[in-house]
């Protein structure tokens, strides 16, 4: 599915390089391994070819696809739905662990609009960073452009 140097996006980790495809023993049993550095930290992830699909390991969304997440960023009719902050957190991660970019689109939402009604606790305020992180990182390579460009455009969508 991947070749080295290709561009992947794996779940709550974001936007890597496959640098090579390794073969190692594991348990008496000779595997494949992506190995994948991740652009934001450069830590490295081995991830076995057979269930890249599983954990969630997908290629960088297209420029089409740009607009369709810009659209669930923008969606001001969704409602969040009133609990604690601890099941609300358990919930977003859970949509971000997917690694569906729509998914985390919509909790960087959810998030930005709950912001302006009340103080984000300290593992939501974290959550939100990650999750622009993990948008800004992919859109940008999407649309080729600089991140601080999508930094912006997210930004003045909630301001």
């Amino acid at each position: 599915m991947f070749a080295a140097g290709d561009m992947a996006v794996y779940p709550a980790h974001g936007v890597g390089v496959i640098e090579a495809i390794e073969s190692q023993t594991v348990a008496g049993i000779n595997q494949d391994f992506y190995v994948m550095k991740i652009l934001d930290n450069d830590m490295k992830i081995m991830i076995p070819t057979v269930s890249s699909d599983n954990v969630g390991l997908r290629a960088i969304i297209g420029k089409k696809e740009v607009e369709t997440v810009l659209e669930i960023l923008r969606d001001r009719d969704s409602t969040i739905v009133a609990q604690t902050w601890n099941r609300r957190y358990r919930e977003y991660m859970e949509k971000i662990k997917t690694g569906s970019i729509h998914e985390v689109a919509s909790v960087l939402r959810d998030l930005f609009l709950l912001s302006a009604d009340k103080d984000l606790s300290y593992g939501e305020r974290k959550m939100m960073d990650t999750a622009k992180s993990l948008l800004v990182t992919e859109i940008s390579l999407a649309r080729k452009v600089d991140e601080a460009k999508i930094v912006d455009l997210i930004e003045d969508m909630f301001n």
